[in-house]
């Protein structure tokens, strides 16, 4: 409730508010969050290393993202220019496909598929192609870490 002043002819009310206060309040936490902050000791993430799986698939099918968004297959020693649209279908065809080297069990045939892409390629055309690929139901997609040539 605002106070009120007597002067003279009659009453009327202060219309100010008090910001000592408030002001007081802030310092304080400031004072607070100044002596806390240097005690905070940064949180470390521990990433997973490469190379931690426990086999390394049979056959690496690789599709490579070129500068003008082309993508090449990679599959066997093998190279081949494909478009977006038989992307999924020459994929299928080539986890199919039995290794030429096969050791014998040729029933379990693992696969990996890899993109890899040029630095100078959007990070959208290369979430496009694992989202085909995904979408297909194709397993075991992953990123390159480095362009092989």
């Amino acid at each position: 409730m605002p106070s009120l002043v007597n002067r003279g002819r009659g009453r009327r009310t202060i219309n100010e508010i008090n910001m000592v206060p408030f002001i007081d309040v802030m310092l304080v936490l400031l004072i607070i969050f100044m002596v806390t902050a240097p005690l905070i000791a940064p949180s470390m993430i521990n990433l997973p290393s490469v190379g931690k799986g426990s086999k390394q698939p049979d056959v690496v099918i690789q599709i490579v993202i070129g500068k003008d968004e082309s993508l090449t297959l990679k599959a066997q020693d093998k190279s081949a220019p494909v478009t977006m649209k038989d992307l999924v279908a020459r994929v299928k065809s080539a986890q199919a496909a039995k290794p030429e080297k096969s050791t014998g069990n040729t029933a379990s045939v693992d696969s990996a598929v890899v993109i890899s892409a040029e630095r100078s390629v959007k990070y959208e055309a290369v979430v496009k192609v694992m989202d085909v690929l995904q979408r297909a139901g194709v397993q075991r997609v992953g990123l390159s870490v480095q362009l092989a040539n």
